[in-house]
């Protein structure tokens, strides 16, 4: 009771710094301000691993997107709405972020989104607890991280989602050890057709389209999550070499029902 306690405790406390949603989340404070003083190790440090992965995967993934959100869900919640496209898109790239141990700048206009991250680096601090604890566990918090193997010394199993039926498995995964994130453009849309969702092309502003999911499998939950996010948007041909390059494997779904395992 006492090691579930401390697990939630460090859950709330990581929400204080990542929420988009809390008023006085550091993230919230940060984009309302754009500048924050004396920011935590923790917000650092996700911020740093967030600018590595933006250069793995060729900007790919970038925090800086959430201006393209902002626009997305005002567009399709009050129809006519005008689509200031090119607006937008002037308020992202990673260049607009600054970060050095005591302050984070961000470029006026600038806003951060820690969606396509922070489950996963949360996952990983959980991870981190119940080890430090002697405990084998399968955290599962939005992304999913096996510590060690179940009692009876077998690997966990892990079901990956069929994006064309939700709901039912298309894979099973054994893991020891290792991460699992899934991203799809099929988890939140905004308009009935299923053509727009909340996985934006930070080049050009354009939702997801080249695949229907992506699952990948990292020794960390962040490394898996931010990767997922950024494989929605790859060509396979760069998703198989970003995986190369950061020792991954991907579960690729592709649109027309098939599958691929690459990395």
């Amino acid at each position: 009771r006492r090691l579930i306690a401390d697990c939630l405790a460090e859950v709330a406390r990581l929400e204080a710094e990542f929420s988009l949603y809390r008023p006085e989340s550091a993230l919230v404070r940060l984009n309302r301000a754009g500048v924050l003083e004396r920011p935590s190790p923790d917000l650092l440090s996700l911020l740093a691993a967030a600018e590595r992965l933006r250069v793995l995967t060729g900007g790919a993934f970038d925090i800086t997107v959430q201006p393209l959100w902002e626009l997305y869900a005002a567009h399709f919640s009050r129809p006519g709405a005008p689509a200031l496209l090119a607006a937008a898109l002037a308020r992202v790239g990673g260049a607009r972020v600054s970060l050095s141990p005591d302050r984070i700048v961000l470029v006026p206009g600038t806003a951060l989104t820690l969606n396509g991250i922070a489950q996963g680096y949360v996952t990983d601090r959980i991870a981190d607890l119940l080890r430090s604890r002697g405990v084998r566990a399968l955290v599962d918090l939005g992304e999913i991280r096996a510590l060690g193997l179940r009692p009876d010394g077998t690997a966990w199993p892990v079901g990956l989602e069929n994006p064309q039926r939700p709901g039912t498995v298309a894979e099973h995964l054994e893991l020891a050890d290792r991460a699992v994130a899934t991203s799809g453009g099929y988890g939140t849309i905004f308009d009935p057709a299923g053509r727009f969702n909340h996985i934006f092309e930070p080049a050009s502003g354009r939702c997801s389209w080249r695949h229907a999911a992506v699952s990948v499998v990292a020794a960390e939950a962040c490394t898996a999550d931010a990767l997922a996010t950024a494989g929605c948007l790859l060509e396979e041909p760069a998703l198989a070499a970003v995986a190369r390059t950061c020792g991954v494997r991907v579960h690729l779904a592709r649109r027309d029902g098939t599958r691929a395992e690459l990395g």
